[in-house]
């Protein structure tokens, strides 16, 4: 009887349903009438199912794993209590996501990808919100809105822009690093199994002798690095565009559990004074012969969300949640995500979004904040919402101050572009591509520049005028190869020796390299796009 009753449907407010396939009419043929509670109240919900889509990221996947600390020595560079013993497992939720797109977008689209995680650690959450590359286009925040408007939809015709992508990232010659990640053969990964993560952004440490160290934090897939064509992510776009959801679903599910090594970086603060890369640069990496990847564990996916909105929809990751024995850095793209992300979760989940199951940590939470929108949790019942208080509130503790930190220098709108060089780290990325894949990386980029006008294309291969001036000479050029490339559609760099779109006759067809070109580039310092 019991079983019976548990399994009878009611409203939302607990009543039972007598009829839920037929309207309260007058008459068989007459009008609904107002009393219908169960209508109104299913219509009335119905109406209001979607919460705003995010901006940026607003397609993704969810799954739930665990991460496992490998390295006894981590308490040289912290205190926080995830890495203090190897061996040690800490509850994790990960979402994956395409970027630019919206929510009904496809999961192979050229784009990056985002890599957030929530670690349930014993003193809070800390959220490490990555991308599967690790720079990005721009290193100023005050540029971010304007470039995310070149991702999405044109005002007048609502389209897809390829020539508002590359207006903006011919204007923006600090984007040329994510640039040639984004066209190579990453920008298309085979779903979210086959990708690494990174931090991107240049985070710190502090240790038991309050000793401060820059980190940049890596996840390398253990599954392999696999990669869609161009041809071949556009096939799948038209046969599966849930293809990344599918994958790891199904792989989950099947106990085909995805792993990833988990590494960083580690620079001493004081290195970071006379380090000859600005550190904290969002648009270049720290080369791994200055500072190798120390492994820490291993981060282990292996359970699905029993439910997508509950979980994955409304799941919140922000930069701002550390924990004790973490800290954050100068960079000016994550201290602006330290506001902006908490911001976005209130307009799109409200107040309390900490609040919400996904997101709740899982730990002993004591806050004077109080209620506000959608408040479920019992308010902290009748403990004082002030402080200090006489009633035995909770009390702030001095061993967990921020570590203080001298800074100095003139409060100004500083050019973030005095540093122009954006061709050393490309040139070395593109070096190490082999044949077949620079020439992918080239007919990525024909392909996306064949609708972009003319003056626009001009635009970027002027980037090799000004590589030019900015680096030595080759030792020797060949006039007539540039020509012959120039000829179909191509400009030659001749400080690089390296082809590089400019799709002048892109309506002739697409450009390619010749056999002859493309086995035999050169060394070069840098690769101009």
């Amino acid at each position: 009887m019991a079983d019976e009753k548990k399994n009878i449907m009611t409203t939302d407010a607990g009543r039972p349903v007598g009829d839920n396939q037929n309207s309260l009419t007058v008459g068989p043929r007459g009008p609904v009438v107002f009393e219908d509670f169960l209508l109104f109240e299913k219509m009335a919900h119905f109406n209001r199912e979607r919460i705003p889509e995010r901006v940026v990221h607003a397609k993704g996947s969810g799954a739930h794993g665990y991460f496992v600390c490998t390295n006894p020595d981590m308490s040289k560079y912290t205190t926080a209590k995830l890495f203090n013993s190897a061996g040690k497992k800490t509850p994790t939720f990960i979402r994956f996501s395409t970027v630019g797109g919206e929510k009904g977008s496809a999961d192979t689209e050229r784009d990056p990808r985002g890599f957030a995680l929530k670690f349930y650690t014993e003193e809070g959450n800390w959220d490490m919100t990555g991308n599967n590359t690790p720079v990005f286009f721009i290193r100023d925040p005050l540029k971010f809105g304007d470039f995310i408007h070149t991702q999405k939809r044109d005002p007048e015709t609502n389209l897809k822009s390829p020539t508002m992508m590359w207006d903006f990232w011919s204007l923006s010659p600090e984007s040329l690093h994510q640039v040639t990640i984004l066209f190579s053969d990453r920008g298309t990964p085979h779903g979210y199994r086959h990708m690494d993560g990174f931090s991107s952004h240049t985070y710190s440490l502090v240790n038991d002798k309050n000793e401060l160290f820059y980190v940049k934090w890596h996840f390398k897939t253990k599954q392999g690095i696999k990669n869609f064509t161009r041809e071949s992510a556009d096939e799948m776009r038209g046969q599966d565009p849930d293809y990344a959801q599918r994958d790891l679903f199904n792989a989950i599910k099947e106990g085909n559990f995805p792993k990833w090594r988990v590494s960083v970086q580690v620079m001493p603060e004081k290195q970071a004074e006379t380090y000859h890369i600005n550190p904290f640069d969002l648009t270049k990496v720290w080369p791994h012969k200055d500072y190798p990847l120390i492994e820490v564990g291993e981060l282990v996916l292996d359970r699905n969300p029993e439910n997508y909105f509950a979980e994955v929809e409304q799941a919140a990751f922000e930069p701002r949640n550390i924990v004790p024995g973490m800290g954050f850095s100068p960079d000016k793209m994550l201290q602006a995500r330290l506001i902006s992300y908490p911001d976005a979760h209130r307009y799109r989940l409200g107040v309390n979004y900490d609040g919400l199951p996904i997101n709740k940590p899982q730990c002993p939470v004591h806050t004077y904040n109080r209620d506000g929108a959608m408040r479920f949790d019992g308010n902290h019942g009748a403990q004082p919402n002030y402080e200090p208080n006489s009633f035995g509130g909770p009390k702030q503790a001095d061993q967990y101050r921020e570590r203080p930190k001298e800074v100095a220098g003139t409060v100004d709108r500083h050019n973030h572009r005095l540093d122009s060089d954006y061709y050393t780290q490309p040139g070395n990325l593109f070096r190490l591509m082999t044949a077949d894949a620079k020439q992918r990386l080239i007919g990525n980029i024909v392909a996306s520049m064949s609708s972009v006008p003319r003056r626009i294309r001009r635009r970027r291969s002027q980037r090799s005028g000004l590589a030019n001036r900015t680096n030595r000479k080759p030792k020797t050029t060949d006039c007539r190869q540039r020509r012959r490339l120039s000829g179909t559609g191509f400009s030659l760099c001749p400080v690089s020796a390296v082809a590089i779109p400019f799709v002048e006759a892109s309506s002739r067809g697409a450009a390619t390299l010749r056999p002859s070109s493309a086995g035999r580039i050169p060394h070069s310092n840098h690769f101009c796009s």
